[in-house]
């Protein structure tokens, strides 16, 4: 890699492929380290990334999926600059989706979607995942080879998340059409190649949406989206119908795209590895800490932005109010003070959970218990209907020197085609 000054962390397709090195030199400097090009800190560090994400007194999320571009709308001058961030904050692209809001607003947001992932609402959408799979699989695997992402992983996550938001079965076909068809990357949220973003880019979802809730609060059911059309924030008043849309979009679209990712993430390891295949074949108990570590090693989201609201002394360093920090789920996740050999891969890793692929604090990823429970299902199907997968060599290159492309976004991490051979299993096991 060039030296760390010379590179752009936002732009460089060096960075897009390998994050890595970039993440290990900028640690190795600093866990606090200011880059130039946009004037953005980066936290590499694991403490230093939780205690941001912990602390929302000092920092605001209001930036939190945009960072410096397009940045704050106005100069953020003096030492607390909280009133000209509630000022200015609707100015900002994506300002109405829940990563950004700060409490209360976020508090109250964040319990409308609560009332959708209860344990109970998880449990029956784990098992429609079992059966979308198993209607999914023998297409996938007929062939004896395919393009993981848009043929399996894609379809997957999206009719999983349209089940557990309660889209009509009528409807889930043209959600298909429009969302699989978007370009994952290019022109998206936190991509390399575009600085300008539209302010709500989910027009296709809010209007569906919209639609739905709209019609569950003159005509309940008893359904899925009567119960997000009624949920209440917690002073019990009815939120109005764009706030509710909003959540539903939100975890739709943010849901199925890192979900994705984690599923490439595993099946390229899988690939290149037959013995792990064989042992996840064997000792199905292991499949939950094998997407725990996949989670960790290729956190499929890079990391979030934050804005401090006031002076802040984070990791030695004195940040003043208004700086724009990026705290990296990446790197973090490879801080060898809290993971030994962090750049070796390990089933059997003790503590895994403690990684931040999910972020920490109150901005968690409330789908992160769909999100596991998505790969394990997809893994353990793929495992019982194949006797062997292997990465295509006619589209990757040989094991020693694999070609991938990876989406290009600071935002995301993850492969943009995952091309898959496999052998199929002489008797399929169906639990």
């Amino acid at each position: 890699m060039k030296d760390l000054e010379e590179v752009d962390f936002f732009r460089d397709e060096e960075v897009v492929a390998d994050p890595y090195p970039y993440f290990e030199a900028a640690r190795g400097q600093c866990p606090v380290q200011r880059e130039k090009h946009h004037d953005v800190v980066l936290i590499t560090g694991y403490d230093e990334a939780v205690e941001v994400y912990n602390d929302t007194e000092r920092f605001s999320a209001c930036t939190a999926v945009t960072g410096p571009f397009p940045g704050f709308p106005v100069p953020l001058e003096g030492d607390d600059v909280s009133e000209l961030i509630e000022r200015h904050r609707d100015e900002l692209p994506m300002s109405d989706q829940l990563p950004t809001l700060d409490p209360p607003v976020h508090t109250d947001h964040r319990s409308l979607l609560m009332r959708l992932i209860t344990p109970k609402r998880l449990k029956e959408n784990e098992e429609a995942m079992w059966r979308l799979a198993d209607g999914m699989i023998e297409d996938f695997l007929a062939p004896g080879k395919g393009e993981f992402i848009s043929e399996f992983a894609g379809p997957f996550t999206l009719l999983v998340i349209a089940d557990l938001l309660g889209v009509p079965d009528e409807d889930r076909a043209e959600f298909a059409e429009e969302l699989q068809g978007r370009p994952r990357g290019r022109g998206a949220i936190g991509s390399t190649e575009q600085e300008e973003l539209g302010h709500t880019p989910l027009e296709f979802l809010y209007g569906r949406f919209a639609r739905y809730i709209e019609e569950r609060r003159r005509e309940p059911r008893s359904d899925v989206l009567t119960g997000l059309a009624t949920a209440t924030f917690p002073d019990g008043t009815l939120p109005e119908v764009d706030a509710a849309v909003r959540v539903a979009a939100n975890l739709f679209a943010a849901g199925q795209e890192t979900t994705v990712r984690l599923l490439s993430t595993a099946l390229k390891i899988l690939g290149d590895d037959r013995e792990l295949q064989q042992r996840l074949r064997a000792e199905r108990q292991l499949i939950a800490p094998f997407v725990e570590e996949c989670l960790r090693i290729e956190s499929p989201v890079k990391g979030d932005f934050r804005l401090s609201k006031v002076p802040v002394e984070l990791g030695g360093v004195e940040l003043p109010a208004g700086t724009t920090v990026m705290v990296l789920n990446g790197a973090a996740n490879r801080d060898p003070a809290w993971f030994e050999n962090p750049d070796t891969f390990d089933v059997e890793r003790p503590g895994v959970r403690r990684h931040l692929a999910f972020g920490r604090g109150p901005h968690t990823c409330p789908g992160a218990p769909l999100a596991r429970a998505e790969a394990r299902v997809a893994i353990e199907r793929l495992l019982d209907r194949t006797e062997d997968i292997r990465i295509s060599e006619e589209h990757h290159g040989p094991a020693d020197a694999r070609r991938y492309h990876y989406v290009p976004t600071y935002i995301l991490r993850g492969l943009t085609r995952l091309h898959l051979e496999f052998t199929p299993a002489d008797q399929a096991v169906v639990q």
